[in-house]
């Protein structure tokens, strides 16, 4: 069974920063594209970034050169450094294998909250 556990979310100012974590099992995870997508209160769930191996990482627009993503295959984790925060990123943030994005599959893990505030 596909496990994904996200943790580091929290409370940080705008220009503050945070590094999520998802730890993965059930799959052979250093074979697999994985990505983080987000979901603000209202709006629909927004890709931000996606990582290919160790050598293809794409970003979103909105957080291109201010979000870092990257894995550690022996720990079997996913990243997502986050810096310059902005009141936008506010959200739920889950990873996701990349083939369930394409497929349309909703995350399996229960997120973590990000909250940028003054």
């Amino acid at each position: 069974e596909v496990q994904l556990v996200e943790s580091g979310g929290g409370l940080v100012q705008p220009g503050g920063s945070l590094t999520l974590s998802c730890a993965a099992s059930g799959f052979t995870f250093s074979n697999t594209a994985m990505a983080w997508v987000r979901q603000a209160p209202g709006k629909e769930l927004e890709w931000v970034s996606t990582i290919v191996i160790d050598t293809i990482r794409q970003y979103a627009d909105s957080v291109k050169g201010r979000f870092t993503i990257s894995r550690d295959n022996l720990k079997n984790t996913l990243y997502l450094q986050m810096n310059n925060l902005k009141t936008e990123d506010t959200a739920m943030y889950y990873c996701t294998k990349r083939d369930y994005l394409i497929s349309n599959i909703r995350p399996p893990g229960p997120g973590t909250q990000v909250t940028v505030s003054s």
